[in-house]
């Protein structure tokens, strides 16, 4: 199923806190949704969870409009908001066993159901133990639990990895890539290398307005950017000496025998540094091309006055 959002506006007060904003996730994609702090991604999932109604345009979840549909879209769609809400006071096969009756799953279903998910989120363990009594990592594999208890076909997690260090960070991502296969997946956050390790594409977000949305693989190569290559030679070398290759567009020292040098469009000035090395009879100590990063990525389309 899909999730559509076509010229979406939500305002408070005087704010826009999201400001007509259209795309659409398809069956079977992972999609990140990305951007800072503030810049709409929370209110975007909480009125395509139905939490919050929209100031004008439309949203529908497998079809379901979510301003008139919302039983409906609840029905097909499994949701982590950025602030886990559980019964702490909840022993967690209870709780699971709770959210279960809340979607109408009964009997050997729901007990069957909760083992599913116990076992599939790594609760084995942590079944018998309240929730109060579980690490902030645990929690939100009870969040992921609960999120997908009805087996829902479109699901959206906000920010699930905030606040949890780098062993829980990896096991919550390697969680989210085995429950995705066979699922239409949302992914909001404002940390790139989530958006690296388990997304298809990437659609950024800055105050309000989607500054890019395209294949990560596409935001990678990083379209219309510059392409730098980092050298350090053994020998004497000046700025003027490589400014003078072929394709070399901007040249600048960054250290004593260290270079960057940003070669014109389409240009890899790797074979080229190499002849010269070579017609010099200098030694390379290092060269490599650097990385159009998603940081670099989110600090450009997120820095910028006025993105639309």
């Amino acid at each position: 199923m899909s999730l559509n959002i076509h010229h979406l506006t939500r305002i408070y007060g005087l704010q826009k806190a999201v400001d007509d904003i259209s795309f659409s996730v398809d069956e079977g994609e992972i999609v990140g949704f990305l951007g800072p702090n503030g810049a709409g991604k929370s209110t975007t999932m909480k009125i395509a969870t139905t939490y919050l109604p929209p100031t004008s345009g439309t949203v529908t979840v497998g079809g379901f409009d979510v301003a008139t549909q919302a039983m409906q879209v609840k029905q097909i769609t499994g949701y982590l908001p950025e602030h886990n809400p559980l019964y702490l006071d909840l022993f967690v096969h209870e709780y699971l066993r709770f959210v279960g009756k809340l979607y109408g799953i009964r009997g050997d279903r729901l007990k069957k159901r909760v083992g599913e998910m116990i076992e599939l989120c790594g609760l084995s363990r942590e079944q018998n133990k309240r929730i109060e009594e579980l690490s902030k990592g645990y929690r939100q594999r009870v969040g992921l639990a609960q999120a997908l208890l009805h087996d829902p076909q479109v699901l959206i997690l906000d920010e699930p990895t905030t606040g949890l260090d780098p062993n829980q960070i990896l096991e919550i991502r390697k969680l989210i890539k085995a429950i995705s296969v066979n699922k239409t997946v949302i992914f909001s956050t404002h940390i790139m290398q989530e958006v690296q390790a388990l997304c298809d594409r990437v659609v950024i977000i800055n105050r309000g307005k989607i500054a890019a949305d395209d294949k990560l693989e596409n935001i990678l190569k990083g379209s219309g950017a510059e392409v730098v290559v980092l050298v350090e030679f053994e020998g004497n070398v000046t700025v003027d000496d490589l400014q003078a290759l072929k394709g070399a567009k901007a040249v600048s020292a960054t250290g004593d025998k260290t270079f960057r040098v940003v070669a014109e469009s389409g240009v890899d000035l790797r074979p080229e540094i190499f002849r010269f090395a070579a017609d010099k009879q200098l030694s390379l100590v290092g060269l490599r091309q650097e990385e159009y990063t998603m940081e670099k990525i989110f600090r450009e389309l997120t820095s910028q006055e006025g993105v639309v």
